[in-house]
């Protein structure tokens, strides 16, 4: 069994490129407000989470643009809307935080994974904030001289 299984905890999805995009700094665990259609579509793998982000409006959290395509079985009278915003569930705590790092300090929340805990959807939000180009820059080269080093490595 792998780290993942004996924690109980199974990925769904990985936004690589918030990796990327943004600089991390606080990591926040929501649970997701989701139909069952969206349930069965999410055990068989079928999300695309890249493009989505989180909105935070009204006092809740929401995810858009996180692409779930349902199952061919899905129920024939009930039309199913692959990219529906989606409520994030968190403690009011939580939300009041992130809304004040967002507002005074100029962060962004992002969504960077997307996995199983005890049963149930949950995905990991990022506090973030946006990387310049120099940085991005700086992170690709760095990412090839560790691949660089593994092949002078491998080689002897």
């Amino acid at each position: 069994m792998t780290h993942q299984q004996t924690s109980g905890k199974k990925t769904i999805a990985v936004n690589k490129r918030a990796r990327f995009e943004y600089h991390i700094e606080d990591r926040l665990e929501a649970g997701l407000a989701l139909e069952g259609w969206e349930v069965k579509a999410l055990r068989e793998g079928r999300v695309q989470f890249a493009d989505s982000y989180v909105l935070l409006k009204e006092g809740e959290a929401f995810l858009f643009g996180c692409q779930i395509n349902p199952l061919p079985t899905a129920s024939t009278h009930f039309k199913p809307d692959p990219t529906r915003t989606r409520k994030l569930l968190l403690h009011r705590k939580e939300i009041d935080r992130l809304v004040g790092a967002v507002d005074r300090q100029g962060y962004t929340v992002i969504p960077t994974a997307m996995y199983w805990s005890r049963g149930k959807a949950k995905v990991e939000i990022g506090l973030a904030k946006g990387k310049r180009q120099h940085d991005k820059r700086k992170t690709e080269k760095d990412r090839d001289w560790e691949r660089q080093k593994k092949r002078i490595m491998k080689r002897g």
